[in-house]
């Protein structure tokens, strides 16, 4: 066995609580069920109610964290959470293009 994350079919389907373990956007799965279960998980911009709301390939999860806010594009899902930077695998970071095309807009009102 590699050190790698192995992606599964992109038809399949993921808890949103595991994705976020598994993408190592949070240290716990307990932090990622409590973000989401709080309300500060967004799926394709509608609130996420329960950690167990089921994503899928191509989603757009938005999270709230303390700090900043990150935008991610499921890419796949992972059986079991892997290695330091194996998590990024799992996604596309929407994060930086975001807040680029939030400055912009806010430069084209002045």
């Amino acid at each position: 066995m590699g050190s790698e994350c192995q992606i599964r079919s992109t038809r399949d389907g993921q808890r949103i609580d595991k994705w976020l373990w598994h993408a190592r956007v949070v240290r716990t799965r307990g932090a990622a069920a409590s973000l989401a279960d709080s309300g500060y998980v967004r799926v394709n911009g509608q609130r996420v109610r329960a950690a167990s709301r089921v994503v899928h390939t191509g989603d757009v999860i938005t999270v709230a964290l303390t700090q900043t806010v990150r935008v991610l594009k499921v890419r796949g899902f992972a059986e079991r959470r892997g290695p330091g930077g194996s998590g990024a695998t799992l996604y596309e970071d929407l994060t930086q293009s975001s807040n680029e095309a939030a400055r912009s807009a806010q430069l084209a009102r002045q």
